[in-house]
């Protein structure tokens, strides 16, 4: 990929203060301790560099949604823990992510050191991208790197505002890793190029489907949404979700598509969403009308991974049913175990699906799983990204 966009290595970080916007939006146990540290870790590559080359080093992310202020339970503190123990320090924890203060602290750092800063979403000027609050932001900057392509699909202040206030704005090693890895696979992908989308919604994703119908070689669709499509093919789904206001939608995809588009052929069904619920595995025109469809069946594996056994490329977005519940998780992680085997490129994001490599432990085996769900979306619909846009130009 030309990368357009400066990065780490256009800058001299040596003793200058730089604040690095990170995704350590992390899932938090119970009792307030890192119960996930993937994305803490995918953070290392940047801090680690910034911290050999003795820049002053000041983290920013967000962390749940506290609605603009202070939620004690939302505190970045437990991340500054084990950001500490993965970079072999101790990491300071400001307070507060402006201020003067967080200034004092910023200025008391010396080289190699880093300083985490709270929340940046206690503040409802954050999501609103409040020009002042940039400001203050920027204050604490020499240098911007941006590595949070989780969010970087959103113009926040800590993604998109301070940029215009500092003297140089980058791109960290994640945000390039994440840009080049999706980038290829959809603009100059390796053919057969297969695409497989999951998850609940057509509606959502439409744009995307869009942008694959003249890109991917073969669209294969489950989950929900494929449940959208059937409807609108005249299959009756029973009680399955189906969204009826996107069903003239789904018929154009369809005549668009053609045979690119492959549905499934069969079903796990029960009467509701629950592990202990009676289910069956039946054709995909015999879903009883009180039933729900929550996986795809065996016989559309065997016919996804005939789609799969050739590709050169692969780029998965969405589960194919509940995966969450053990009896419904079979065609998912069949969908990951068969990725996994491929001699091919294989990209994976969004939420469900990148948590359902982990859980099916092939996350090693794949080229890429992207720490990014709206922004892996925005990218494969080939829109642009605010906190990437941003960034200084080469």
């Amino acid at each position: 990929m030309a990368f357009s966009k400066k990065t780490l290595d256009d800058v001299d970080v040596g003793g200058r203060r730089v604040l690095v916007r990170a995704d350590l939006n992390v899932s938090l146990t119970d009792d307030g301790r890192v119960a996930d540290d993937t994305r803490i870790r995918a953070a290392l590559p940047t801090l680690q560099h910034l911290v050999d080359q003795g820049a002053r080093v000041v983290v920013c992310s967000h962390l749940g949604r506290p609605k603009g202020e202070r939620d004690d339970s939302l505190s970045l503190r437990p991340i500054a823990d084990r950001l500490g123990q993965l970079l072999g320090q101790d990491v300071v924890m400001a307070e507060d992510c402006v201020g003067p203060d967080v200034e004092s602290q910023v200025e008391q750092l010396a080289s190699g050191q880093v300083l985490l800063l709270e929340n940046t979403r206690f503040h409802p000027e954050e999501k609103a991208n409040d020009p002042e609050f940039a400001r203050r932001l920027a204050r604490l900057a020499d240098v911007y790197v941006n590595d949070a392509f989780g969010t970087a699909h959103r113009a926040h202040a800590s993604t998109e505002g301070v940029t215009h206030y500092v003297e140089a704005a980058v791109a960290g090693r994640l945000m390039v890793t994440e840009l080049a890895a999706i980038e290829q696979a959809v603009e100059t992908p390796e053919r057969p190029f297969v695409a497989i989308m999951g998850g609940a919604k057509i509606s959502d994703k439409i744009g995307v489907i869009e942008r694959l119908c003249e890109r991917a070689d073969t669209l294969l669709v489950g989950g929900g949404m494929a449940n959208t499509f059937l409807k609108a093919r005249g299959v009756d789904v029973g009680s399955s979700l189906a969204e009826d206001d996107a069903l003239d939608e789904a018929k154009r995809l369809m005549e668009a598509l053609g045979a690119t588009l492959v549905l499934p052929t069969d079903a796990v069904v029960a009467p509701k969403a629950d592990a202990d619920a009676e289910r069956r595995t039946v054709p995909i025109n015999e879903v009883p009308s009180d039933w729900q469809i929550l996986d795809i069946g065996p016989q559309t594996v065997t016919a996804f991974n005939g789609h799969l056994r050739d590709a050169k490329t692969v780029v998965w977005n969405g589960p194919m049913g509940v995966f969450e519940l053990e009896p419904f998780a079979a065609g998912t992680f069949a969908m990951a175990r068969t990725l996994a085997e491929l001699n091919a490129i294989t990209v994976v994001g969004g939420g469900e699906s990148c948590a359902a490599v982990y859980q099916a432990e092939v996350v090693d085996q794949l080229t890429h799983v992207s720490t990014g769900g709206g922004a892996f979306l925005t990218l494969l619909e080939g829109s642009e990204l605010p906190g990437v846009a941003a960034l200084d130009d080469r």
